[in-house]
């Protein structure tokens, strides 16, 4: 006959330290590759980077930036664009991290799910009035692979730790919404337009 072992029962005032444990334990693996942006977020809003030190006195601001892709770069079955973020303005900012990004189509819905994010380390771009930075955007060539596709109208572009959208008029043909093989990929700012 087996015999059963029972654990004794926890009193509850011992199981609220652990359970706030665990939801803080939950809160800090943020930044994955996959995160969504918190609710309420508009499409493609860049999420704040916690992987280095925040540079909010010298960040660069939307209205001081002008957003661009760069031409077509090919891969295997890929396709890659530099997401290219200008200084406009007259003084010295900075991004650090990745770019927020969303298609939408004329009537600004979004198509497809947001970008994920490559594993890269976020580093400090420093820019100049007139310098600029680029994200990669890249995802598989939809003439090749099994995705669901869609022309967007625009891509909206976020800088980093920013809520302000900058629209870029998209001239690149179909993008993958859904299904398989659908899934788009952004890295982290680097100097330069990626060209």
């Amino acid at each position: 006959m087996a015999t059963f072992r029972t654990s004794r029962p926890v009193p509850r005032a011992a199981l609220l330290p652990s359970a706030l444990a665990s939801l803080g334990l939950l809160g800090a693996c943020g930044n994955s590759g996959d995160t969504p942006a918190p609710p309420g977020t508009p499409p493609g809003t860049a999420v704040p980077s916690t992987a280095v030190p925040s540079t909010d006195g010298t960040r660069c601001r939307t209205p001081e930036l002008r957003a661009s892709v760069g031409r077509l770069d090919p891969g295997a079955g890929q396709k890659n664009f530099p997401v290219v973020l200008t200084n406009d303005s007259d003084r010295t900012c900075t991004l650090q991290g990745y770019p927020g990004a969303a298609f939408v189509d004329a009537a600004g819905k979004q198509l497809g799910p947001a970008p994920k994010r490559s594993e890269d380390t976020p580093t400090t771009v420093t820019l100049a009035p007139g310098d600029s930075a680029w994200a990669g955007l890249s995802f598989a060539n939809p003439e090749t692979s099994e995705a669901t596709t869609a022309t967007p109208a625009e891509l909206l572009v976020t800088p980093p730790d920013e809520r302000e959208q900058l629209k870029v008029v998209w001239e690149k043909g179909e993008v993958p919404v859904g299904g398989n093989e659908s899934s788009v990929f952004l890295t982290v700012f680097g100097s330069g337009t990626g060209a």
